[in-house]
């Protein structure tokens, strides 16, 4: 009987070091996991890395929704397929230019936007500045602008010949904006500023006359702005119908005038609203969209890209939230529908800073409607996101910064005032812009990037390969056309392998070869690529990544050798404890 009780007592006594061991270790890894969150450590920076939260209570509550991920179907990204328009340097910004009437501003402007290492302007030529005066009349009567007591009129090309004049002097690339009709296009007016024009022939004659002024020089339009959002169709009801109506009509206009106008579609605006008459939640709009016919009718998907309440970061995937991911969805939609060979194209991107406005909170209007940051942040993030892009989406082309500046300061009681990259300051005793933090860290990103091939198929014209070569047509190449090298092609990729499709510049019936090439997984390698004597044709290049499917398998095997430990220690104090 002794015997047994001294046995119960020291099995007691093991069972409380055993459980005191337990607690001092949770107590440890606790305080352990709270100083490294407090000090934004290693743990910290990798829940950052998923979550593109910064505090901690938005950390964790992340982390969880990130696992989320593993738990629903996967998207069908499909990020080895050939894409179409998305070789050209991607960095694009927003301009409101028609707005401005001293020449010497709108130079200043420029000039600062091409020294940050910008290359595309989104600009609108909206309808109502450009048909001012009635159907088929690009003139505007409505002002005495000498005094004399009497209307004038004159040409409302004027402004928009300068735009274009300066646009090409700065060598800056145009995407224009066609939307806003004049309001002698609707009979009712109740219909809305935005609304539609109640005959979709004047839309039409106004793209087809923008087109033909400026054939040969503007070869991307975009086909009107959000038209799943209230107030962008009007006082109505979104229409998905309406909308692909209006888009292929002016879709097939364009190409008449010029079959190399590549047509954006109308930029989808990221919403779960299902009030289809007020906001229609963007996946259920751009599938509507298809359903309708409107695959068909551009050549480009429009989207915007806004961070919105969390950083460029975040993995979160979740149809009932929005973030910088939510391109995923629409990717997803157009792989399902036959469009996997289209780019999609953020028309606007930006964080919102209104943490520092000198404005209190309760005198902006829309107050944390687009999220709030600092200029700080916003500094940081868009970086981040560009990279991002590059490293992660293949399908994503041109990203369009919102916005560059405003004519003036007078809408700083106004949200959406707080996306400037720059002050609207410009003086005749001052001609330039005071710059925001934003504006130095994105120009400082885009001059000391060094382009990178990831994970994709690239065609060869892109502008991440150094080698400059002569684009030729060629039928036998994935879009009809490809680029010829004199003398081999230089570039950086990162992946585990990647094949370049080629053949030699003789003859148009030779045929196309496949060469594989092996690389060392991790970092970005230079490569200098030829086939021997006499020019190539290139077609694309296509980089293949599995260095996270090695990863998880070392994982996988830490983690067996982890459980086998951890077996081992649990026999042990077993052991020890009998």
């Amino acid at each position: 009987m002794r015997r047994m009780s001294n046995r119960t007592s020291n099995l007691s006594r093991s069972w409380r070091v055993r459980a005191g061991l337990v607690i001092g270790i949770i107590v440890f890894l606790a305080a352990a996991l709270g100083l490294d969150l407090g000090n934004r450590g290693l743990i910290w920076r990798f829940i950052w890395s998923q979550t593109g939260e910064e505090a901690i209570a938005g950390q964790l509550r992340g982390l969880v929704e990130v696992a989320g991920n593993l738990i629903r179907q996967p998207l069908a990204a499909d990020p080895l397929a050939p894409i179409d328009h998305k070789s050209d340097i991607p960095y694009g910004i927003n301009t409101f230019l028609e707005q401005e009437v001293e020449g010497a501003k709108i130079e200043a402007m420029l000039r600062m936007i091409r020294e940050a290492g910008f290359v595309w302007l989104r600009q609108e030529f909206p309808w109502e500045d450009l048909e001012v005066d009635g159907r088929g009349q690009f003139t505007d009567s409505k002002h005495d602008r000498d005094g004399d007591g009497a209307a004038d009129t004159i040409s409302t090309w004027t402004k928009y010949d300068r735009i274009v004049d300066l646009t090409e002097a700065y060598g800056l690339r145009l995407m224009v904006r066609l939307s806003n009709p004049p309001a002698w296009t609707r009979g009712d007016p109740d219909k809305g500023d935005h609304a539609p024009p109640d005959d979709l022939a004047d839309f039409v004659n106004y793209a087809i006359a923008v087109a033909e002024r400026y054939r040969g020089r503007i070869h991307y339009y975009q086909i009107w702005n959000e038209p799943n959002i209230y107030p962008e169709w009007g006082n109505r009801p979104i229409d998905p119908g309406a909308y692909v109506e209006l888009l292929c009509r002016a879709y097939r206009a364009l190409k008449t005038v010029d079959p190399a106008i590549v047509v954006v579609s109308g930029a989808i605006a990221p919403t779960i609203s299902l009030n289809e008459s007020r906001d229609l939640n963007d996946v259920v709009f751009l599938q509507a969209l298809y359903d309708h016919g409107g695959g068909d009718c551009f050549d480009v998907l429009s989207a915007q890209g806004y961070g919105l309440r969390s950083g460029p970061t975040d993995r979160r995937l979740r149809a009932t939230s929005v973030n910088v991911t939510r391109h995923v969805y629409y990717r997803d939609i157009m792989v399902r529908n036959g469009d996997g060979h289209k780019a999609i194209w953020l028309s606007e991107a930006a964080w919102n800073a209104t943490l520092d406005a000198d404005l209190p909170p309760e005198q902006i209007s829309l107050y944390g409607a687009y999220g709030n940051v600092t200029q700080a942040q916003a500094a940081r993030y868009m970086p981040v996101f560009y990279d991002r892009i590059q490293r992660e989406w293949p399908w994503v082309g041109t990203v369009m910064y919102w916005f560059f500046t405003r004519k003036d300061p007078f809408e700083a009681n106004q949200a959406f005032y707080y996306f400037r990259m720059a002050e609207p300051d410009y003086q005749p005793d001052k001609p330039s812009f005071t710059p925001l933090p934003v504006y130095h860290s994105v120009k400082a990103h885009i001059a000391n990037e060094k382009p990178v091939l990831y994970r994709g198929r690239h065609q060869a014209e892109t502008w991440q390969i150094a080698t400059v070569g002569a684009s030729v047509v060629d039928a036998g190449a994935r879009f009809g056309r490809a680029v010829r090298f004199e003398r081999g092609l230089d570039f950086r990729a990162r992946g585990t392998a990647l094949e370049i499709r080629w053949r030699p510049a003789r003859g148009a019936d030779v045929a196309w070869r496949t060469t594989r090439i092996e690389l060392s997984p991790g970092l970005a390698q230079a490569r200098r690529v030829s086939f021997g004597d006499g020019a190539i044709i290139v077609d694309e290049i296509a980089v293949f990544d599995r260095s996270l499917g090695r990863m998880l398998s070392w994982l996988a095997l830490a983690g067996a050798l982890g459980l086998v430990a951890l077996g081992a220690v649990g026999a042990a104090l077993h052991e020890r404890g009998r």
